[in-house]
This record gives structure tokens, C-alpha cells and sequence, in this order.
């Protein structure tokens, strides 16, 4: 049997004063209260990445303070007109933030401006949202696989040299989208017209 002073001596344990112990409880506990200016700086970001902010849209992202501290930053703004609070996006339960000029993006009549531009984003892409708020499987993050979007809809991938088309496409369309997907930038390719000699 151990005596009291070889358990003691163990240096497992130790006391400390209820300062210090107050002190070192975030640290233990894994997170550390945000400051308002660094919390505030976060939730902008955000906003300005997403548009539209709720709790499931940040299941890609990392290193960001919790999501309860995130809802006061939003609830401030919001009380301050900054931002508008509401339900933008159907099928997700919990509160939703969103910038005044994206609520306007929302309400505009889908096909009103006509057909716009193909966007093309890297899988690693924070916006790479597939199969976390868009329907579908999950695209992984890898630097090769690519998504492509057509007037906000995810109409191919590419998945290392696999296509994957969406919806269906003619043949012309499919030729696009194979164009789009596999161009690679190549900057070693590029050289510059040189100078003319007179």
C-alpha cells in the first residue's frame, strides 16, 4: 500500500487557487472565448463568403469559434440593422444571417436574366457545399476534383479524370462542360510574344 506522501508526490495532480483555476478551465475544456473584436471579424467573413449564414453551412469550415459564440456576433448585427435575420433557405432547421444585397439575390425570379455564367470552383473551395447543403454526395476536398455550377445549380464534377454529369446535357453541352472541367492553367506553357527586333 502507498503511504499518503508517495500519492502526493505523484505529480498527476496538483492545487491551485481558485484564480488559477478559473484561468486554466477554457484551455482544459478545448476552447477559449472568442474576443468580441476577433468574434466579430469571424462573423463577417462569413457573411461575406457565404451570403447567407446558418449552423450547417459551416460544416466544412475549421478553426472558427463555436457557433453559439457566432449567434450573438449575428444577433448583434442583426439588432443593429447590419444584417438581416430570418429563414432564406428551406429544409435547414435553426436561425440564418444573411447581407441585406443577398436577401435581394434570393428573391430574384430564378431564369430572370436569363441563362448566366458557368463558375467553376475547386473542390477545396470553402463553397464547395456538395452533399453538406446542395443534394448529393459529398465531393471530397482534394486539389484535382472540380464542381461546376450553372445559374446556382451543380450540373457536373470532375472526380480525379472521372466526369460526372448532373443532369442531362445534349452532346454540345457535354463538350462544354468536359472543356471547362479539364482545362488546366499551365503557366509554363505560356510564353510571352518577344520583342521585335528593328
Amino acid at each position: 500500500a502507498a503511504s499518503a506522501g508517495d500519492i502526493d508526490a505523484a505529480g498527476r495532480w496538483s492545487l491551485l487557487s481558485a484564480d488559477e483555476e478559473d484561468s486554466a478551465r477554457p484551455q482544459a475544456a478545448g476552447w477559449m472565448k472568442t474576443d468580441p473584436e476577433s468574434l466579430d471579424h469571424a462573423a463577417r467573413t462569413l457573411l461575406r463568403r457565404y451570403g447567407v449564414v446558418f449552423h450547417r453551412v459551416l460544416a466544412r469550415e475549421s478553426l472558427l469559434p463555436p457557433w453559439r459564440e457566432l449567434l450573438y456576433a449575428y444577433r448583434r448585427m442583426e439588432a443593429r440593422g447590419e444584417i438581416r435575420g430570418g429563414r432564406f433557405v428551406q429544409g435547414f432547421a435553426g436561425e440564418q444571417f444573411a447581407l441585406p444585397e443577398a436577401v435581394g439575390l434570393l428573391r430574384k425570379p430564378r431564369g430572370s436574366g436569363g441563362r448566366g455564367p458557368a463558375v467553376l470552383i475547386s473542390a477545396t473551395d470553402p463553397l464547395n457545399l456538395a452533399g453538406v447543403i446542395l443534394p448529393g454526395d459529398r465531393i471530397p476536398a482534394v486539389a484535382t476534383n472540380r464542381l461546376l455550377f450553372q445559374d446556382g445549380r451543380l450540373v457536373a464534377t470532375q472526380l480525379n479524370d472521372r466526369l460526372l454529369y448532373l443532369e442531362e446535357v445534349d452532346a454540345e453541352t457535354q463538350w462544354r462542360i468536359r472543356q471547362l472541367l479539364t482545362q488546366r492553367a499551365n503557366p509554363s506553357g505560356y510564353h510571352p510574344t518577344p520583342p521585335r527586333v528593328v
